[in-house]
């Protein structure tokens, strides 16, 4: 089977998240790089291009240029990747779309809510793969929280609490010209959210995935504590979901001590689990009136959702590069379907869709308002 043709919107030189990506599509060995935009600076992006061996005539100064080339060619990208600044995903995303170019974006999916919607709109018309990387739910003990869940395991959920403090911005490095620190407090390449909108999507996500309920409306109060700082650098939101379930969710980048912290606690009448990204290869499992059972990737107790997204044995440590690496497993058994000329839908898969994106960005606005209202209920739904 011929690997995948993949075109990537961003991710040139001193791009973090561009790295990430091209690892994470190359683990399984069912992608190529062979197109990009990898820049708004046309000599960055031609720059970037030689570095990573893309051909001269498919290293494009413009994501339009890119779209209408490639779509032209008979060994045209199949899968383009947006990995730009917040602001900038919703113009590649739309413009592949219209090509017939399947789309891998970045969260939060768009900055602005009427350009989720759009593009959600868009995919649904023409009936194109389109997957967000919320990555945590390509973790396997992730997926195996997400099972026991589903299983019964725990009962009728009543609490969740979701955390997600990092200490990277407790200074003003934005000011000192950091390159990720300048876009994410910049509410025109952000959006309306800081880091609600950078992390706080990313545990507003999880928390969905994992215990299959929807938040019915929330509570927010977002602060910036950074001097001069728009966008928030602080959240702490009340949760209210569907079945009667509580929940809280804290994102923070100014929480020192800190470094990545996402953690997940899930309760239900009959027992819990807690997850915590930092040991991402142990889920504790707790039932009432028992000892606390901690399962491990790749142990006999797992199930097969997690052993499926493995790949190596018990003991090695995996983590944030294979889970991007099984979001994108997951796009390739999709796409490679359709080439064979099989049914495949995304939306029976464990891949965050575009909808899960829209559900972010609506999660990221609905948290806004909530706050500059002075801290009120808001439905979500």
């Amino acid at each position: 089977m011929s690997r995948i043709r993949l075109g990537m919107v961003g991710g040139g030189q001193g791009s973090f998240i561009g790295d990430v990506h091209r690892i994470a599509s190359r683990l399984d060995d069912r992608y190529e790089l062979v197109a990009g935009a990898l820049s708004s600076d046309p000599q960055t992006a031609a720059d970037s291009a030689a570095e990573l061996g893309i051909a001269h005539d498919r290293a494009y100064a413009d994501f339009h240029e890119m779209a209408k080339a490639e779509a032209a060619r008979e060994d045209g990208i199949e899968v383009a990747v947006i990995v730009t600044p917040n602001y900038l995903h919703f113009g590649p995303a739309r413009v592949m779309l219209q090509h017939g170019i399947h789309v891998l974006c970045d969260k939060p999916l768009t900055a602005h809510l009427e350009e989720a919607e759009e593009l959600e709109n868009l995919a649904k018309r023409s009936g194109l793969l389109f997957a967000v990387t919320y990555n945590y739910s390509g973790y396997p003990m992730v997926r195996q929280a997400r099972e026991l869940v589903r299983s019964g395991e725990l009962g009728e959920i009543r609490l969740i609490q979701v955390e997600y403090p990092q200490d990277w911005l407790a200074t003003n490095i934005e000011g000192s010209g950091q390159k990720q620190a300048v876009w994410r407090t910049d509410p025109s390449q952000a959006g309306k959210g800081g880091s609600i909108g950078d992390i706080g999507t990313h545990a507003f996500h999880l928390a969905e995935f994992v215990s299959g309920l929807q938040v019915n409306s929330l509570l927010a109060d977002l602060t910036s504590f950074g001097e001069g700082r728009v966008l928030d650098d602080n959240a702490q939101i009340l949760l209210r979901y569907g079945n009667g379930a509580r929940g809280s969710l804290w994102a923070s980048q100014v929480a020192i001590g800190h470094e990545n912290g996402l953690r997940l606690r899930v309760y239900g009448d009959k027992a819990a689990l807690e997850w915590f990204q930092e040991e991402p290869n142990k889920l504790i499992f707790s039932r009432l009136d028992e000892p606390k059972q901690i399962l491990s990737r790749g142990g006999s107790a797992v199930g097969e959702l997690a052993n499926s997204a493995s790949r190596i044995p018990a003991g090695h440590p995996e983590g944030f590069l294979e889970g991007f690496a099984n979001l994108y497993r997951d796009f390739a058994e999709l796409l490679i379907a359709r080439r064979n000329g099989k049914e495949s839908s995304i939306e029976t898969t464990l891949l965050p869709t575009v909808a899960d994106g829209v559900r972010g960005v609506r999660f990221i606005e609905t948290a806004v308002a909530s706050s500059q209202a002075g801290g009120i209920w808001q439905d979500l739904r």
